[in-house]
């Protein structure tokens, strides 16, 4: 059995537009070891955010197998999806894609109102969250108050608060200044590095691929 926290194998991708098919991926396979920090590095059009959205049970290969901590996730329903992806990897998404009239405490706490926790555990599960992301005194701030990084750092801690093995990065920085994008880096290096957290970084950046542990660069559907 492979030791692969996440193994694509031979992963084929296209949407149609009337009766033609756009071939995304191309006999793509991919094997990332646990707690390994991977960056997907291509530019706009290479398939990369495909990969991310594969990986997450977003869309469905045309071709291949997806297996992520040994679960085929082409095999699953969609309710199946839904439970596995909530229990398995947070997903932090470039547009942040919080909701501006709830607190940051209110935002982290969404992922876990579908769980059994009460609401006290609750509580205790979105005050870790936030204070590992250094936003321990912005709980009850909307996110119009705070600074597009504060709202990133929100949204990674959404993406922690079920405490995933997994986390899926699309563009993270790409909506950042400089400063802030770095400490959002700093941020996944040491999710990486203390948490154990397996994390797979999309981007067109090289200066941010060049903080995870290993780069793979997609062109035109391929590994290259």
């Amino acid at each position: 059995m492979t030791s692969s926290i996440i193994d694509l194998q031979k992963i084929s991708h296209s949407y149609f537009r009337d009766d033609v098919e756009i071939p995304v991926l191309k006999q793509l396979t991919l094997a990332i070891e646990p707690a390994s920090f991977v960056a997907l590095l291509g530019p706009s059009g290479s398939g990369k955010t495909t990969v991310l959205n594969l990986m997450a049970g977003f869309d469905r290969p045309t071709r291949g197998r997806v297996s992520i901590n040994q679960t085929t996730v082409s095999h699953l329903s969609d309710r199946q999806l839904a439970k596995w992806r909530a229990n398995t990897l947070g997903f932090i998404f470039q547009f942040y894609n919080l909701i501006p009239v709830l607190t940051a405490a209110e935002n982290v706490e969404l992922p876990l109102l579908l769980t059994s926790l009460s609401r006290v555990q609750r509580a205790k599960h979105v005050t870790t969250a936030l204070r590992l992301v250094g936003l321990g005194d912005r709980m009850t701030h909307y996110p119009r108050q705070l600074s597009g990084g504060q709202e990133q750092r929100v949204a990674i801690a959404r993406a922690i608060v079920m405490d995933p093995k997994i986390l899926l990065a699309d563009e993270p920085t790409g909506n950042l200044d400089g400063e802030a994008a770095d400490e959002i880096m700093t941020l996944l290096q040491r999710l990486n590095a203390e948490q154990g957290k397996t994390i797979v970084l999309v981007t067109h950046d090289l200066e941010a691929a060049q903080r995870a542990t290993s780069i793979c660069k997609l062109q035109k559907g391929r590994l290259v």
